[in-house]
């Protein structure tokens, strides 16, 4: 059953990219016969590309579903661990040992300094490979080498690599704390991921302080580029925004969350 999820998963998340309804929208409009009909698509296609390409509009989505900052002072106590959720790596080149990173790397970097500032005693990494055709490599494992490569203190880091996806990240990673009697924990993921992520360590028992990393919404800009002028970067954002949500909904109906 996990595994005709995991690729139902992502189908769906092929399904539900708006980069898929634009394009779909103008091959039908291209292909249709009737010129009325044909308008209205038209309308249609450039009305939903300006409006997802809005850089405010998906600035105000992203500031309402992502959990808030959390101030490292507020921070108070020093958690067993730190758990920092994979999705970080674009691709692994073994020839090189070169490391291909994305912008969720902020996940690492937010986990590290925690643990350095004293906030955490330990670091949990979990993260297989989440991509379909298996060909990136066990996410966990290969951090873990660069962080010692760089000469960080591995002592102090645990990696768990089995994971496919964030409720295979929860049951893996809630294991690895319970064999180790963790009594606090800290959860480290993308602002965006962080609700789908404590629901599924909620769901196995294990109930986490949270810190996000990697935040979409900053500041809110109200100058013209921002307000008017169509940006790609804004349908990034709401394909990352689409895809969490169905993917919240699809662990709720699974019982993961």
């Amino acid at each position: 059953m996990d595994t005709i999820f995991y690729i139902a998963s992502k189908l769906l998340s092929f399904a539900f990219s708006p980069i898929i309804w634009i394009f779909s929208l103008l091959i039908i409009t291209t292909f249709t016969k009737n010129a009325k009909r044909k308008k209205y698509l038209l309308i249609a296609t450039i009305s939903i590309f300006y409006l997802l390409s809005n850089s405010f509009l998906a600035d105000e989505a992203m500031r309402w579903w992502e959990m808030p900052p959390v101030k490292l002072e507020k921070l108070n106590t020093s958690y067993d661990y730190v758990v920092i959720l994979g999705g970080m790596m674009s691709y692994y080149d073994s020839n090189t040992n070169q490391i291909g990173m994305n912008r969720s790397i902020d996940r690492l970097l937010q986990g590290i300094k925690l643990q350095k500032k004293g906030k955490a005693k330990k670091i949990l990494i979990s993260g297989g490979d989440g991509s379909l055709l298996k060909s990136i490599g066990k996410e966990a494992e290969i951090i873990k080498t660069y962080l010692q490569d760089i000469g960080l203190d591995d002592d102090c880091i645990k990696i768990e690599s089995n994971s496919q996806n964030t409720y295979e990240n929860a049951k893996y990673s809630a294991q690895i704390l319970r064999n180790d009697s963790a009594k606090t924990v800290l959860l480290v993921t993308s602002a965006f991921h962080m609700r789908r992520a404590l629901a599924c360590f909620h769901k196995q028992g294990i109930y986490p302080d949270y810190y996000p990393a990697e935040r979409y919404s900053g500041k809110r800009k109200y100058i013209f580029d921002h307000l008017l002028i169509p940006d790609l970067q804004a349908i990034e954002k709401w394909d990352k925004l689409i895809h969490e949500w169905v993917g919240y909904l699809m662990y709720k109906i699974m019982g993961y969350a």
